[in-house]
């Protein structure tokens, strides 16, 4: 079976056991290892791996050809993307008009991004879509005026010199009171779904039985992250809704996409495609 995922070390904490045949009854696997930028590209030209690993922000335009799976993604709570800026104090009214670099325009991050700044920033923004490892260093630099950033840059972006304006999911929890959805793992609709959701799901407990097997795996594809910002990493993205999605992540889906869909960033989505369970 052809699988795409990215390199974090949640993703191959998650599909260790899977990639290496330890689940019993799951096929071989082919794994190509992308960013997420990448695989949102993938599934909405129809192309790539029948499993993929895409942004939530990414699930309405391929709904048609890819199920969601229950498992094996990441929402969270406390996991959200971050609003930096190089001057402490600064007012989320003073970005009218500044340039803000955001990692991808079909993120979570981005969509938390314009649902915010819809509310609370108040006029037109510069827009730029710039590779993740730029953005910190852009900012630093004074070439942005403030950045979006996701995944390890929560512990990181202190030694940069930057200032946390806003925690883009804290203030999405105290407004709905849900979790985030970040990254979502889907597939060919033709596909024996059941069978694969177990698979997954089989793989996820057993990374969290045996923690130690996954190290080596985790680390050779962990980008120059130390060890202690993997473990961070794994631990901030990989819960119960990691397992599981449940009502919870689902109404979570939902509100997300729904409120998306209101301001015009994302096609609105059937009910009916997105739990095939």
């Amino acid at each position: 079976m052809n699988i795409a995922f990215s390199p974090c070390p949640n993703d191959t904490f998650v599909f260790h056991a899977l990639a290496h045949g330890i689940i019993e009854g799951a096929p071989e696997l082919n794994v190509t290892y992308a960013d997420i930028y990448i695989t949102n590209k993938w599934a909405a030209k129809g192309e790539g791996p029948e499993v993929l690993k895409i942004s939530y922000a990414a699930l309405p335009w391929v709904l048609d050809e890819y199920a969601l799976l229950p498992c094996g993604g990441a929402l969270g709570r406390g996991c959200g993307p971050l609003v930096l800026t190089k001057d402490g104090g600064a007012e989320p009214a003073t970005l009218v008009g500044k340039r803000v670099a955001v990692p991808s325009d079909r993120s979570t991050a981005y969509l938390l991004f314009r649902l915010w700044a819809a509310r609370n920033v108040g006029g037109e923004l510069d827009v730029v879509v710039m590779p993740f490892h730029e953005i910190m260093p852009a900012v630093r630099d004074g070439k942005i005026d403030a950045g979006l950033v996701i995944h390890e840059a929560r512990f990181t972006y202190p030694s940069y010199g930057l200032t946390l304006m806003q925690d883009l999911g804290s203030w999405w929890e105290s407004d709905t009171g849900l979790p985030i959805p970040l990254g979502a793992i889907i597939a060919k609709r033709s596909l024996d779904l059941k069978s694969i959701a177990g698979w997954i799901r089989a793989s996820v407990e057993y990374a969290w039985a045996h923690p130690e097997a996954s190290q080596d795996y985790v680390m050779c594809h962990a980008q120059e992250m130390s060890p202690d910002v993997a473990k961070q990493h794994i631990e901030l993205y990989v819960n119960e809704f990691t397992r599981d999605l449940g009502e919870d992540g689902y109404a979570a889906i939902r509100a997300l996409l729904g409120r998306a869909a209101d301001e015009g960033l994302v096609p609105r989505i059937e009910p009916e495609k997105l739990e095939w369970r």
